[in-house]
């Protein structure tokens, strides 16, 4: 049986499966029916200094997409608006009553040592295991000079990591802004700080839709909106990429990874921890719908690695880095084309359709004067688009003809520059 034990810069917890900081996390109570549901940690909402913070209604803007009701969630809302003492309180009991999962516990403070200085003995008092440093929140608190405004400059972000080390014994995970020109320098300015681990990505700056009657962005406040942080299924492609840089960026060797963006399904989770992370953390699909989906989890990441022999979560983690590559070392002789399983074409017309229209005209529709899908070979790129857009499973695959041979651009003679470079 595949052992999900997850050991992250310290942390234990019986999986890989954790609550990122957000609504699901904000008290007691919704944690212990976390802990009770079998998530293996959580990372408590945000805490913060301010005793002020004011929270407005309504929070939530979604993106509906062939007939899923939440494809990416936009939100407004800012960290916790509870009494800190009253947080406080209730992390050091839940942790004291469920002493196996990991508890983390989000901080965003204005950026300024003393600020760091004085939250920190306090959350260290609770017997929380780590601390996350919310450097990604792009609404409300940045305004504020926290949040992103901080993770956007990678000076503040070692600054401040490295403050928290010095004041704290606990570890330190940087969560990081995916509102960012190249995420691996917030990375780098992490490890530099000393920080023991990232988590990304944060939501992204969004306005996911105006309300055409009312004449607003979407969530609306009194007729007004402004933007907020997308997060969901729709940011994941956002999400692995990040990731994967942050995983082979040679500066930040062995930089541990804590995972989040778009995860609902144990497939999500396995293929962020193949492309290097250590654990996953999960929020939108828990709001949509509920802390059981984390049996779901369990049982398929278990089961799956049940089949492909992986004993521990180690055995996979990282396999996919090194297949990952920039685009000047693909090989460019490697040629597919599609081909059609005509037992299995329902005549639909929707391959011919996207490769007339936008791509190679290598599709024919007609044969014997019958309506009838054929791929011709010399006009057929091999970009697949036709196997996305079929929308029966397996009907249309791509096969290898070329004859194994590589050659990428460094080497290419087509290339002007023709440096060699390692693959």
């Amino acid at each position: 049986m595949a052992d999900l034990r997850n050991n992250f810069v310290g942390v234990r917890s019986p999986n890989p499966f954790w609550l990122a900081s957000a609504p699901p996390t904000d008290k007691a109570y919704n944690v212990i029916r976390a802990f009770e549901a079998g998530w293996g940690g959580v990372v408590w909402k945000t805490l913060g200094l301010d005793p002020h913070v004011v929270n407005v209604s309504s929070r939530y803007g979604a993106v509906q997409w062939n007939g899923q009701r939440i494809a990416g969630l936009n939100n407004i809302e800012l960290i916790t608006d509870r009494p800190l003492k009253v947080n406080l309180d209730e992390i050091r009991q839940v942790k004291r009553d469920w002493p196996d999962r990991a508890m983390i516990v989000s901080l965003m403070v204005p950026c300024d040592e003393q600020s760091w200085k004085t939250i920190l003995p306090m959350v260290e008092d609770t017997g929380c295991d780590a601390v996350e440093l919310n450097f990604g929140c792009p609404h409300g608190m940045s305004e504020r000079g926290m949040g992103s405004a901080v993770g956007q400059v990678p000076e503040y972000v070692e600054q401040v990591a490295r403050w928290v080390k010095q004041h704290s014994r606990l570890p330190c995970i940087v969560k990081l802004t995916p509102n960012i020109t190249d995420i691996r320098h917030s990375a780098r300015a992490a490890y530099r700080g000393g920080a023991d681990a990232v988590s990304l990505i944060n939501t992204i700056n969004s306005i996911v839709s105006v309300d055409l009657d009312l004449m607003a962005p979407t969530p609306t406040v009194d007729g007004k909106g402004t933007h907020g942080g997308y997060c969901g299924p729709a940011v994941k492609p956002i999400a692995l990429n990040m990731v994967a840089e942050i995983a082979r960026d040679l500066e930040t060797p062995n930089l541990p990874i804590s995972a989040i963006g778009g995860i609902g399904t144990w497939r999500d989770a396995a293929e962020f921890m193949a492309l290097g992370a250590g654990n996953v953390q999960v929020c939108t699909a828990a709001m949509h719908y509920g802390f059981r989906i984390v049996d779901d989890m369990i049982a398929g990441l278990a089961n799956w690695m049940d089949q492909k022999g992986y004993r521990t979560l180690e055995d996979f983690r990282g396999l996919a880095v090194p297949n990952v590559t920039d685009w000047k070392y693909l090989n460019l002789n490697y040629d597919i084309k599609a081909r059609i399983d005509q037992d299995k074409c329902i005549k639909c017309g929707l391959c011919h359709i996207a490769c007339e229209d936008t791509a190679h005209q290598a599709i024919l529709k007609e044969k014997d004067g019958k309506r009838h899908f054929e791929v011709v070979d010399a006009e057929c790129v091999g970009c697949n688009l036709c196997m996305h857009v079929c929308p029966v499973d397996n009907c249309i695959t791509m096969q290898r003809v070329d004859n194994g041979s590589y050659a990428n651009w460094t080497t290419h003679p087509n290339n002007p520059a023709r440096v060699k470079e390692p693959a």
